[in-house]
């Protein structure tokens, strides 16, 4: 750098003009040490994704964050391996995964070197804070016990069917009812989501939301959305504390970020407060938040508003928006596919019964019987998994099954949507729908390795309500599919909103029709 200083000085150049030509010089070597990553990132041996000279991938990132999985897949299938490695200037190493030995050896076979790093928590902070989808350890490990007792068979056939049912019958009340009546599109990943923020927040909290009922936007459903685009989002931009400083300085008649935290926080604190005077009214409870009201945190102490505001808000994120996501999605799939659907309605007529229809309890055990309803709900969950991607960071060098080494401090990512398009994953015919790819011969289940289906996670820190969820999708499908027939607006173009989690952007609008009779 010396040497073209020295050169520069010598030009008897003007004093911008010395300026610019440095800057120009500068740059050149730097692009020659960096020609394909960013500064000061080391070379890997794993193919790059796009990538700029110094800046690495981040422009084609930015330019490409609402399509943010095709970029993933489109990295992969320049590839000859299961691994590229992307790096971001002003970010540590990325290397993103589909190998299914990868992952689960990241998740599962090597889970003590891989945590959530300070990269999650900075860009989550406000909306999951310290709860048990950001935190490690002991802090982890406390709110994953206390939570496991809540999800149990017993609780399931007694208590949450029946409230699942309850929630469909408000949503057909004062939804589908209406506009098959009217003639009117509704937008069905709308009413799935207020369906499974009623349903969830009454199951953990004790509370009744009143989402399904309530006309126009629901204020706190509105600001946990935009706090996730807004996670998202800051994941790609390193500057994100002083862009969104100079974005509200700039344009101070906007809803702030803070704004949005703001409804979230009265929403969490409201129903905590609401408990604590339930409490000391010697009511008793036994849903999710009594459960950590009761529970000691890893300093052996009762949590305070600020940890169970936390405790609200990841599992209502895991309650609200894995599972709406899910549903919206699988009904999408099936108007595009009517032979799946008659073929799903088929076996639900066949197996529903009087008595289920009457009881939770048998009703639980019938679903569990419906094979190919299963099959439907995981194939949805192969190509449109609610957490599209996901990441840790490594702690120490590691090497992988495929060989691939992992440094210290670098962040692995592996990509379920991505994975799912793969066919040296799931095959020639991976993009399409086809739930038969779930059964055998003899029609029975097949179940895949936790590497290659990881839309309920893997490991030790494997999904608490996966149980639930799919309780939860298999019995609104039942019930929405028997009841009506829904059809896409003509013309209407459906695609994934890139955020924490996996929307559809704009909504699903549909018409609905009821069905006369089961057929």
């Amino acid at each position: 750098m010396s040497a073209i200083a020295i050169s520069i000085s010598k030009m008897n150049l003007k004093p911008g003009e010395a300026v610019v030509l440095s800057s120009a010089a500068i740059l050149g070597v730097l692009s020659w040490f960096y020609p394909d990553r960013a500064l000061f990132t080391e070379k890997r041996d794993i193919p790059n994704g796009k990538s700029y000279p110094i800046v690495g991938a981040l422009p084609f990132i930015v330019a490409h964050k609402n399509k943010i999985h095709d970029l993933f897949r489109t990295g992969f299938s320049m590839t000859n391996t299961l691994n590229i490695c992307n790096s971001v200037i002003g970010l540590p190493t990325i290397i993103i995964t589909i190998d299914p030995r990868n992952i689960e050896h990241v998740l599962k076979y090597n889970f003590e070197n891989y945590v959530k790093g300070p990269m999650l928590f900075d860009a989550t902070e406000e909306v999951l804070g310290h709860g048990i989808f950001t935190s490690n350890g002991e802090a982890w490990k406390y709110q994953r016990k206390a939570a496991s007792l809540i999800f149990n068979v017993r609780n399931f056939r007694d208590h949450f069917t029946a409230l699942f049912i309850e929630h469909i019958d408000i949503a057909g009340k004062y939804h589908f009812d209406q506009a098959a009546e009217r003639g009117s599109i509704v937008d069905f990943q709308d009413v799935m989501f207020r369906f499974t923020l009623d349903s969830f927040v009454k199951l953990g909290f004790g509370v009744s939301v009143g989402a399904l009922q309530t006309k126009g936007k629901v204020a706190f459903a509105e600001a946990f959305d935009y706090s996730q685009r807004n996670s998202y989002e800051r994941f790609i931009n390193p500057a994100f504390k002083v862009t969104e400083t100079l974005a509200t300085l700039m344009m101070p008649w906007r809803r702030s970020p803070s704004y949005y935290f703001k409804v979230m926080d009265d929403f969490a604190y409201k129903i905590i407060r609401q408990r604590r005077q339930e409490l000391s009214e010697g009511k008793e409870f036994k849903d999710l938040l009594s459960r950590f009201m009761t529970t000691k945190n890893e300093s052996n102490e009762s949590l305070n508003d600020e940890e169970l505001r936390d405790v609200v808000m990841n599992f209502i994120i895991a309650g609200r928006d894995t599972t709406a996501q899910t549903l919206s999605w699988c009904f999408y799939c099936l108007m595009q596919h009517p032979r799946v659907e008659q073929k799903l309605l088929t076996e639900i007529n066949a197996l529903m019964t009087d008595e289920a229809e009457a009881d939770p309890a048998v009703l639980h055990d019938v679903i569990k019987n419906m094979k190919y309803a299963h099959a439907v709900l995981y194939e949805t969950l192969r190509l449109h998994g609610p957490v599209p991607a996901n990441q840790k960071m490594a702690l120490e060098d590691d090497v992988w099954p495929d060989g691939t080494l992992v440094k210290k401090n670098d962040y692995v990512m592996w990509s379920g949507w991505a994975q799912a398009r793969e066919p040296r994953v799931w095959g020639v015919d991976c993009h399409d729908f086809r739930p038969e790819r779930w059964l055998n011969q003899e029609g029975d289940l097949i179940r895949e390795s936790q590497g290659k289906f990881i839309a309920f996670h893997a490991g030790p820190r494997v999904c608490l309500g996966q149980n639930l969820a799919t309780l939860e999708a298999l019995v609104a499908i039942v019930y929405f599919l028997r009841r009506y027939r829904f059809t896409l607006v003509p013309g209407y173009k459906v695609e994934y909103f890139a955020s924490l989690t996996m929307p559809i952007k704009d909504g699903l609008r549909v018409q609905v029709e009821r069905r006369s009779s089961p057929s």
